[in-house]
């Protein structure tokens, strides 16, 4: 297993508990490295800002940089992320 994080944030969530409309930035990846090279190559990285579509079972549809990714429930669960109020936007 393969942990790849930047600063841990006290508000941490797992991007299965993003409410549907949120935006959210990505903190922390515990994967291992295969996963973490797809995710790499799909543009899911530290920092970067993510916006959940809508939820598909267990899995989520986020749209980042024009681009819609679906991801199943165990890649959500290993992407750790800090939620983006929209008011400081």
């Amino acid at each position: 297993m393969v942990v790849i994080q930047g600063k841990a944030q006290p508000g941490s969530s797992t991007l299965g508990q993003l409410p549907v409309g949120g935006r959210a930035k990505i903190t922390k990846i515990n994967a291992n490295r295969f996963i973490i090279r797809r995710l790499l190559g799909l543009g899911l990285r530290i920092g970067s800002e993510i916006s959940l579509l809508h939820h598909r079972g267990k899995g989520v549809v986020v749209a980042i940089e024009g681009n819609r990714i679906a991801l199943g429930d165990g890649v959500t669960d290993k992407l750790q992320i800090e939620p983006i109020d929209t008011m400081e936007s």
